[in-house]
């Protein structure tokens, strides 16, 4: 199959049941830096997302049946490949998805890191033995428990991280001997269109992988087909969660949005914190689920904090994301820009004060500050998915424990302190799915169990534990008697 290169206003097709297929809508791709077109793809239609579930129930046949060290080489190659054509993913990454591409270039590391992951994971699904002689009528029984792929899977992914994101649904499916049929976010397919490219190049089976952009509306039957035994989504919490309520009996695991909290106790060392937070506040113009969002400040340290935070902040560089000394290109749309810039301007008239930053220029805008501001305004209580922080000062860390789980999310959260005591404490009592010592909620390793709780989801990524909930546990008893 000839190589498909991503090059500017390329047109492309999408891939089912082992083909590349040019029908249906063309739509462009464009920037969100300067709204250039940067590629045309062929949107798929009701009649290819089924033609794709049936290819991927048929592929299941084989892919189930893979021994371990056949999955293993596919994932190997897949990694290999990206290696190959770094600079290509890095560069769609880019364009497509307006991030930077220094953090472009990170991505696609994550993403090798994580098909690497997944080929060693994939030789280590283990069983357990389970003596079931306990009983005196029982005697002569034992049984085995062997973990066996469930079937094929949908995954939906979002625009933030176009690679990374998607590998986290494709790598455990693969490791996992699972088929899938994959919808990338209508902004940013052209990285999932690399992706499958570069999967069916490592010779994973034809209709083991189907990645076509759809309508929402022709998606759904992603959700409601019950050949498909799982859905895994990566986007927002009003759509995730109704997602589970049309998704009948099939498994869904949901990662959706956060509004992460950090707490900086007088003991830490403020300008690493502070350094921290500027990356996790502002990496990505804040378009991360885990993204630093609140900041509380024990008060004896909160002025020298936020002097430190504030500086840091004013040396970030908003611009061109194809620039290498950019820090932070424009937000995905102008409209989520407005919206970002609309809530900083509600908050300031309702009290708070902007200490930096907050001037939009159509989907730019500049990294913004705010303090004074009160649990119930939006900055705070709603996520804001924009390049928004907010500082304030605690008296009381239990307080201020309690302050982060004033939220409907609960996805990481970060705590800069010394004591181990307060460390201990505020992991038993905040309600999120992971807590962070020492650094930003932010913070991910992609082979750790990421995911969260409450508004922010269900079930977890990281190689591992994806590939625990792709597969189910069988048990085998056998009577020696």
């Amino acid at each position: 199959m000839a190589q498909m290169t991503i090059t500017p206003v390329a047109t492309h097709g999408f891939l089912v049941d082992g083909r590349w297929i040019e029908d249906g809508n063309l739509v462009e791709v464009r920037a969100p830096y300067d709204g250039a077109v940067i590629g045309r793809v062929f949107q798929g239609t009701r009649q290819h997302a089924e033609a794709a579930i049936a290819a991927a129930v048929k592929a299941f046949g084989t892919t189930r049946r893979l021994p371990a060290f056949e999955r293993q080489r596919v994932l190997r190659r897949v990694a290999q490949g990206i290696t190959e054509r770094k600079q290509e993913f890095a560069h769609t990454l880019a364009q497509e998805a307006g991030k930077p591409i220094k953090a472009a270039r990170t991505e696609v590391e994550r993403a090798i890191f994580t098909f690497t992951v997944a080929a060693e994971e994939s030789t280590r699904i283990y069983g357990e033995y389970l003596p079931l002689d306990w009983q005196e009528f029982t005697a002569g029984r034992w049984g085995i428990v062997r973990r066996f792929p469930l079937g094929p899977v949908a995954g939906i992914t979002p625009f933030n991280f176009p690679l990374n994101l998607v590998a986290h649904k494709v790598a455990p499916a693969i490791a996992s001997g699972c088929s899938m049929v994959l919808k990338p976010a209508p902004q940013t397919p052209l990285s999932a269109l690399l992706l499958a490219e570069t999967i069916q190049q490592a010779g994973w089976p034809d209709g083991a992988l189907n990645v076509l952009p759809l309508s929402n509306e022709d998606a759904g039957v992603l959700v409601t087909d019950e050949r498909l035994k799982m859905i895994s989504f990566t986007g927002s919490a009003a759509v995730g969660w109704e997602i589970k309520k049309r998704a009948g009996k099939k498994k869904v695991i949901l990662e959706l949005g956060g509004n992460a909290g950090v707490i900086v106790h007088s003991d830490a060392d403020l300008a690493y914190a502070a350094e921290r937070c500027v990356a996790g506040g502002f990496v990505y113009a804040g378009q991360t689920c885990i993204s630093v969002q609140r900041i509380l400040v024990e008060h004896s340290v909160y002025g020298k904090f936020t002097e430190l935070l504030l500086a840091g902040v004013k040396k970030l560089k908003t611009g061109d994301p194809l620039d290498d000394t950019t820090d932070l290109g424009s937000l995905i749309r102008e409209s989520d820009a407005a919206r970002a810039s609309d809530w900083i301007q509600e908050a300031v008239r309702g009290g708070a004060r902007l200490l930096c930053g907050g001037r939009r220029n159509g989907a730019l805008l500049e990294p913004a500050v705010l303090t004074g501001t009160k649990p119930d305004m939006k900055v705070n209580c709603q996520e804001i998915f924009a390049p928004v922080v907010t500082v304030e000062p605690y008296d009381d860390f239990n307080a201020a424990v309690r302050q982060i789980n004033n939220s409907p999310y609960g996805l990481q959260a970060g705590i800069f302190t010394r004591d181990a005591k307060l460390l201990f404490h505020a992991y038993e009592e905040l309600e999120v799915g992971g807590v962070i010592a020492g650094d930003v909620p932010a913070f991910r390793i992609d082979h750790m169990p990421y995911g969260g709780i409450k508004d922010s989801g269900l079930g977890r990524e990281g190689l591992r534990y994806a590939i625990e909930e792709m597969t189910e546990p069988k048990l085998l008893v056998m009577n020696l008697r």
